[in-house]
């Protein structure tokens, strides 16, 4: 029987949540830091620090996902079928 294991850190999931989350701290720090006038510019709305926001939480989605439905592989098992098929004995 063949054993299985969590892709774990190799979750193309986890990658994107860990891109989006930076940008996100980025944008959340330079949406509370933010010159009132470049504010203003924008109808009053907080772009820098509402767009961070909404990053944070997709980020944190996107790894919830991945830990509530991680990604099974199966694991190795120590050289029972050849890595390459071509290169497989033949009788």
């Amino acid at each position: 029987m063949a054993q299985k294991q969590k892709a774990g850190a190799f979750d193309i999931r986890v990658v994107i949540a860990a891109l989006i989350g930076a940008y996100g701290v980025v944008l959340t720090i330079l949406g509370i830091i933010a010159d009132p006038a470049e504010v203003d510019k924008a109808d009053g709305l907080n772009i820098n620090l509402w767009g961070g926001i909404a990053m944070l939480v997709f980020a944190a989605l996107f790894v919830l996902w991945s830990r509530l439905r991680p990604i099974v592989v199966p694991a190795d098992t120590g050289g029972d079928a050849p890595a390459d098929p071509a290169k497989a004995p033949t009788d």
